[in-house]
């Protein structure tokens, strides 16, 4: 049975949790540079994932080697900067964007889900949805409030990525996404080292 009183405050804890943290920048990224609706497919997808682990593992997500899942990210963020420097971006006089060639929906798709299913993986919300699923005893409510909020996040990040895009060129996006992912990306390896 659905608890909508716990799926209501997992979705409000979540989402707080989750709004300043990597995710949104991520969507942000992608969905400057790809098809939003195949950004938020793998997306959603691999969030679904990381809830579904976090429900069912509960409080036993905390005992993995964080300095590994560390060192991932940072390298996959350093990855995405590289390849967002390399790419040629679209018009920047603020037309529809050309989007990069050979971008099929299981590409891009599959590039948000390994970004943040990697990224995310015992990440703060993942192990504040294990914590809270072991608290309220109540997976199914736990889990549908955690996978909303994320998954809200994820796409307030995309749309956001969207319409910035209106406003700012699109190669002046792409170097601060870039800068901002090389930050990310040297900070996580630097906790990973640093343990």
């Amino acid at each position: 049975m659905i608890s909508f009183s716990v799926t209501a405050l997992v979705f409000g804890v979540v989402f707080l949790a989750e709004l300043p943290d990597k995710t949104a920048l991520a969507g942000l990224v992608l969905g400057t540079r790809y098809r939003a609706s195949y950004v938020f497919a793998g997306v959603a997808a691999a969030f679904a994932v990381h809830v579904t682990l976090a429900v069912a593992a509960g409080s036993v997500l905390t005992l993995l080697p964080q300095q590994i899942v560390q060192a991932l990210t940072g390298v996959l963020f350093l990855g995405g900067a590289a390849v967002l420097l390399m790419q040629k971006g679209g018009d920047d006089d603020g037309e529809e964007i050309r989007k990069p060639e050979n971008q099929s929906f299981w590409k891009v798709s599959g590039a948000g889900f390994m970004l943040i299913l990697v990224a995310e993986f015992g990440d703060l919300t993942q192990i504040m949805t294990a914590n809270l699923a072991a608290r309220y005893e109540s997976p199914l409510s736990v889990g549908l409030g955690a996978v909303l909020a994320l998954w809200a996040v994820a796409g307030l990040g995309i749309v956001g990525g969207r319409a910035l895009m209106k406003k700012v060129p699109l190669k002046l996006i792409t170097q601060i996404a870039a800068v901002l992912m090389t930050g990310l990306g040297v900070w996580s390896l630097w906790e990973a080292v640093t343990g």
